[in-house]
């Protein structure tokens, strides 16, 4: 499913098996015009006749290939600005854990947030960095159970 979000206000498709295959191919377009040169032209056709060629930013064109790759895979995609604030419910859902627990994470200090009235706010960048460090602590975890396995010969 695709979900493309704008402030509050979000529009979600499912692409067909169609829409994925031509996802597919044109992100491999994509990906090997930005190998090839550092300026890419896109030129876009419609049914009313030819339109002029755009040029757009090679970080852009990356992006849209990324999109394009998640489409063709079927996968969920979700575009925010990254200054986008989210409601204790809306992260919560982002880091896949309950509304409590993000509540408690705030109030402990691990996720900064701010308030509006009586409402915690936080900002979609803050919450990354936040996933980010717990995915990092549970690899550790994991590598230092991989290591006691190891020395107590229980691999």
């Amino acid at each position: 499913m695709t979900t493309v979000k704008r402030e509050r206000e979000s529009v979600a498709a499912s692409p067909s098996r169609q829409d994925m295959e031509l996802a597919r191919v044109a992100q491999r377009c994509i990906m090997e015009a930005l190998d090839r040169s550092k300026a890419v032209k896109i030129k876009l056709e419609s049914e009313a006749g030819d339109l002029p060629p755009i040029e757009l930013p090679p970080a852009s064109l990356r992006l849209i290939g990324q999109l394009l790759g998640l489409m063709s895979e079927g996968r969920p995609i979700a575009l925010m600005p990254e200054k986008q604030e989210l409601t204790t419910v809306e992260a919560a859902n982002f880091l896949n854990v309950s509304r409590p627990f993000v509540i408690k994470e705030i109030d402990a200090g691990r996720i900064p947030h701010r308030k509006v009235g009586s409402h915690r706010r936080v900002l979609l960048s803050d919450l990354i960095e936040y996933a980010e460090s717990m995915h990092a602590g549970h690899e550790a975890a994991l590598e230092n159970l991989s290591k006691l396995s190891v020395e107590l010969g229980d691999y």
